[in-house]
């Protein structure tokens, strides 16, 4: 086969080469059961040719004329074969998350005018079920799983004969490089959806660039937990898929730290949050610990937090090293199934403490850059170490251009850049200029070679004396302390810089028991005293690495942390600024009250 063209091509790509028995996996009644890629590709066919025999493809070949098939589900192997069905009948996937409220579902279906739609289970079948009829354009419904009255995915495989079977592959020949592949409506933090059109080009450009950027070798595994109705978890699959590494799919994300044990997989992608999470575990168990096994540990974190990258420092240092990777952080990779070659981050700016430590304890972790519109990677560290820098986003991919605006803007260029918004074309003409799209961060690059990002252009405010504060760096550093589980920094147009700040409740509830505090309730224990002079101590102890305009001068404890459900996060877990500042608009009121006696001075 040529060079592929087409996302859907992976599947002959690697039948062709090395095709695998564990292709994509998933978890059912406690064991893991396995596709291989032939299955895959067979049951792709059949699904293409019964979608066909309801009437569903390319329509008249144009962006509006093609048919749209929306899909909310969770990551299975299902997904990806639906995926995979409908581009090779050139339909286009319209993916929807599956915790997306009502109001933005019904407005995505009836925007995309989608004609079919599939869904995980018997709550998103009723969800869809309660929209139906105000949704005109919807004709089918299908579930995954079993539901009682509702049609399975499977009927679908049924409906297919080999005339649709024939027809699939003669429309499959027609698509091309440029089409129209997905559309994927972008959360945001404020506004309705907005349908970002990829293309094959768009994305499979950015397979291709990004797959030297990951470890070499054969026959590895993969987890896959990070949403794949996101571009991130979608593209890093199609790489897969054309790399031949298999994918298992977590079975939720409670389950995770029991997956990685089980699937002992060599890679997988996620978010800086769970990340976080992940590193607070290994810090609480060490916590636990008495005696000379506590001291090692926390020698051996210690170490950690010196590391530097493409700097030798010293014969002691790396012997001492060597030994706490034998003794300490051999144990923390295999809780993470000691396989591992490196963790892939993107979505949200990650620690750089903890992209330290985690490097240094032999868990390699690769940050990127990338925005749905950019599909997604715009740059990324490297597996290989002369190409990743701390505290940036690693080097540009190939075939992407990045130019920094005078205000500082991030500009991006090249094959990746999305055709456009969905029958927007007042937004696409906003975002993108003689081919150069605003990503709205704000950066700089370093060494003319790497990329750091700074801020969120919008996210930058002017305290009322004029001076600007970025409060992206000002919160990463807050969050590096075990007392922070979520921050929001706070101060447009007022005097001083100011926060809201979610307490890590469980490591707060400990250090108050050895305090000897008693047991209370999370409203009780932010308004004790001891507490709020221990989060007084520890901004003090912050505030150094900040200017005198940008130190929190005074902060609000909140008793529950934020949650994609109470509405505070989007989806990929980032915070949503406006509906923080209305929802918490009495703590903050609290902040500057009686605030005459602080200045900027």
């Amino acid at each position: 086969m040529t060079e592929p063209r087409r996302l859907f091509d992976c599947l002959n790509y690697h039948l062709e080469r090395k095709p695998i028995a564990d292709m994509l996996s998933a978890k059912i009644n406690g064991s893991w059961k396995s596709f291989s890629t032939r299955e895959v590709k067979d049951i792709v066919d059949q699904l293409s040719a019964g979608l066909l025999s309801l009437g569903i493809g390319p329509g008249d070949n144009t962006v509006e004329g093609k048919d749209k098939v929306a899909l909310i589900a969770k990551n299975r192997p299902e997904w990806m074969m639906i995926d995979l069905a409908v581009q090779q009948i050139g339909a286009v996937l319209t993916p929807v998350y599956p915790t997306i409220n009502v109001i933005d579902l019904e407005f995505i279906l009836n925007d995309a005018k989608v004609k079919i739609i599939f869904v995980n289970d018997e709550e998103l079948y009723h969800k869809v079920a309660a929209i139906k009829d105000r949704v005109p354009t919807l004709q089918f419904i299908f579930t995954i799983e079993d539901v009682s009255g509702s049609r399975n995915w499977t009927e679908l495989l049924s409906l297919s004969d080999s005339a649709n079977l024939a027809r699939v592959q003669k429309i499959a020949d027609t698509i091309q490089y440029e089409d129209l592949a997905t559309i994927i409506y972008t959360s945001g933090t404020t506004g309705t959806p907005k349908g970002v059109m990829l293309s094959h080009r768009n994305i499979l450009s950015n397979v291709i660039a990004c797959m030297p950027c990951f470890p070499p070798g054969d026959n590895m595994r993969s987890l896959s937990f990070l949403p794949l109705n996101h571009v991130f978890e979608r593209m890093v699959t199609y790489l897969y898929l054309f790399r031949g590494v298999a994918i298992y799919y977590a079975e939720s994300m409670d389950t995770i730290a029991d997956n990685l044990r089980e699937v002992k997989p060599h890679m997988f992608t996620t978010v800086p949050r769970l990340l976080e999470k992940v590193y607070e575990k290994i810090m609480s168990k060490g916590a636990d610990l008495t005696g000379v096994k506590r001291n090692l540990f926390f020698w051996a974190h210690s170490l950690a937090t010196k590391f530097e990258i493409n700097k030798n420092q010293g014969m002691v240092y790396n012997m001492q090293l060597a030994l706490a990777n034998k003794l300490i952080f051999s144990k923390w990779r295999e809780a993470l199934g000691g396989q591992l070659r490196c963790i892939v981050t993107g979505g949200a700016a990650a620690q750089v403490r903890l992209i330290r430590i985690f490097t240094a304890a032999g868990i390699p972790i690769m940050e990127g850059y990338g925005l749905t519109e950019t599909s997604p990677v715009i740059s990324v560290n490297r597996y290989e170490v002369q190409d990743r820098m701390f505290g940036t986003v690693g080097p540009l991919i190939d075939g992407v251009e990045v130019k920094i605006a005078e205000d500082g803007e991030i500009l991006c260029k090249g094959p990746n850049i999305m055709m456009g918004y969905y029958k927007r074309p007042d937004l696409t003409a906003e975002s993108i200029t003689d081919g150069w799209y605003h990503t709205g961060d704000i950066g700089q690059m370093i060494n003319n070679k790497y990329l750091k990002i700074t801020d969120r252009k919008k996210e930058l405010f002017k305290t009322s004396g004029g001076k600007y504060v970025a409060p992206l760096p000002i919160e990463n550093k807050l969050k590096e302390s075990r007392f922070v589980e979520q921050v929001m920094v706070v101060g447009p147009e007022r005097k001083f810089v100011g926060a809201l700040i979610v307490p890590s409740f469980s490591n707060l509830k400990d250090w108050a028991r050895k305090e000897g505090l008693e047991e209370m309730d999370n409203n009780k224990l932010i308004r004790h005293p001891k507490v709020i002079q221990l989060y007084k101590d520890l901004i003090e102890n912050f505030n150094k690495f900040f200017n005198h305009v940008e130190q929190v001068k005074k902060f609000e404890l909140l008793s529950n942390e934020w949650s994609i459900n109470t509405g505070e996060l989007t989806p990929k877990l980032s915070i949503k600024r406006k509906v923080i500042m209305e929802k918490y608009q009495d703590a903050i009121d609290r902040i500057y009250l009686n605030a005459v006696a602080h200045t900027e001075e």
